[in-house]
């Protein structure tokens, strides 16, 4: 009977042929190399992609100890959908939702988890001297603003809640995914909100971080976006919905 994975990282993906076969490589070395965490196991949570994003994914070999899975979306729908899928695809005790672009390195993975929480939420925004490549100034000054629409729609105290990089007690991520409803790229808010009701610790960790290029953002049409999922939260939370 195989063992339970300690650890599911949770990479959601769309078009991301070029740059997944280097995260692999690194998040599954990584893994390899920290016995405490074996067994574990990658799920690569395929949002529609249109290019080799899925063969790309089932052709990598992992090493001993790891196991690697491909959850497929039929069309792009949007990373929270992605990453919802991941999710309820996993088994692991712990659940680490990791971009597929390592902005985050997974080496933080150390530091999330030693806060002890049932969600830990790596944060550009307590310390941002660990940022060591800056996003350009525009789409900066738009992520601090979001912050602040959402502060003060009473949606989080924290100062950054985009990042993508989290680790969830196991339980408590299948549980929330679930009952979450966005699929867009604030789905992050939900997870908090929702996570927070059900009474889960929950702990905001500095993380080093570094913008990369060929980001699947785009500031303008995703933060107006954000902010109208924002605003749908909020009418849930009220509603008891």
């Amino acid at each position: 009977m195989a063992l339970r994975p300690r650890l599911s990282v949770v990479i959601p993906a769309f078009n991301e042929e070029d740059r997944l076969p280097g995260t692999l490589a690194r998040i599954a070395a990584f893994l390899a190399a920290e016995n405490g965490w074996l067994p574990a196991e990658i799920v690569v949570a395929d949002d529609g992609s249109a290019d080799r994003t899925v063969a790309v994914a089932e052709a990598f070999a992992v090493p001993s100890g790891v196991t690697l899975r491909v959850v497929r979306l039929p069309h792009n729908r949007g990373k929270g959908a992605a990453v919802r899928a991941g999710v309820l695809a996993s088994e692991g005790e712990q659940v680490l939702v990791s971009d597929a672009d390592l902005a985050t390195p997974i080496e933080e993975l150390a530091t999330l988890a030693a806060r002890g929480v049932d969600l830990a939420v790596g944060s550009r925004g307590l310390r941002r001297e660990l940022i060591t490549r800056r996003q350009p100034l525009p789409r900066d000054v738009l992520g601090r603003v979001f912050n602040l629409a959402i502060r003060l729609l009473g949606l989080t105290t924290l100062s950054d809640t985009q990042c993508g990089f989290k680790l969830i007690e196991g339980g408590l991520a299948r549980k929330l995914a679930t009952i979450q409803r966005l699929d867009s790229f604030a789905f992050d808010i939900e997870l908090l909100a929702r996570a927070e009701r059900a009474g889960a610790t929950i702990a905001e960790v500095p993380v080093r971080w570094a913008h990369v290029e060929d980001s699947r953002v785009r500031a303008l049409r995703h933060g107006s976006a954000m902010v109208l999922d924002a605003l749908r939260v909020r009418w849930w939370l009220w509603t008891g919905r």
